[in-house]
């Protein structure tokens, strides 16, 4: 803790604030349980009656203890075999909502010039739409097979696992000619280590232990916007 700095709920390492926006072009976001307040498939599953299946994967997965996501997506894809396509809605229109103060922090961080990048291991059905809703520049995620009007239970194409998370946010940095050190990125799994790994700035918000150890920044109280508390 920086002997300069102290807030109730928000712990820093490694770091001295006032730090400056102006350092900085490009800021990166997981989605699922940072930017909205559910797992998606969790919600998904719920439809098929295996929610408590599906999140029991998804809560290992994210403490870091299931070390193959990709395998571990798979596997709770599989077990929505058969939902209706229409759940997605459902779930888009009565069950997520945006975390507090993500408005806030994406409003700041997009008058400060910055790159605005969402990359879930969630799904496209989601990522596109909160991408539109906060104004976001892109969003990378994974395809819902979908035949007939159900979920086939399988993915579309590469899985956006922890590798291709910091893979997204690297390629963004070398199209803005910035290196990583110039990126923030926020999450709260496992899968988005890499990612904070090759950032400048890494922040934890509500996130697992493992996460909240290594990030510099850590929200373990109150909104996204915790973060303008730190940088000006």
């Amino acid at each position: 803790m920086s002997a300069h700095f102290h807030s109730p709920g928000l712990a820093i390492r490694g770091i001295t604030p006032p730090l400056n926006w102006s350092s900085f072009k490009a800021i990166a976001f997981d989605m699922d349980s940072t930017l909205i307040n559910i797992e998606c498939i969790d919600e998904i599953a719920d439809a098929a009656g295996k929610k408590a299946e599906v999140a029991a994967i998804t809560e290992a997965a994210m403490r870091g203890e299931i070390t193959d996501f990709k395998d571990s997506l798979r596997r709770r894809v599989a077990l929505l075999k058969g939902v209706p396509a229409e759940s997605l809605a459902q779930v888009y229109e009565q069950r997520l909502k945006l975390n507090p103060g993500a408005k806030a922090l994406m409003d700041a961080a997009k008058a400060a010039g910055l790159h605005t990048l969402l990359v879930s291991g969630g799904f496209t059905f989601f990522a596109e739409r909160v991408k539109s809703r906060l104004g976001m520049h892109e969003a990378h995620a994974n395809v819902l097979a979908i035949e007939g009007g159900v979920l086939t239970g399988e993915v579309i194409g590469d899985i956006v696992d922890g590798e291709a998370k910091k893979q997204h946010l690297t390629a963004l940095c070398a199209r803005l000619g910035s290196p990583t050190s110039a990126a923030i990125a926020v999450g709260d799994g496992a899968n988005d280590l890499p990612m904070m790994g090759v950032a400048g700035l890494s922040v934890a918000y509500h996130a697992k232990p493992k996460v909240r150890e290594q990030a510099m920044v850590s929200i373990q109280e109150g909104g996204l916007d915790r973060l303008l508390e730190l940088i000006r």
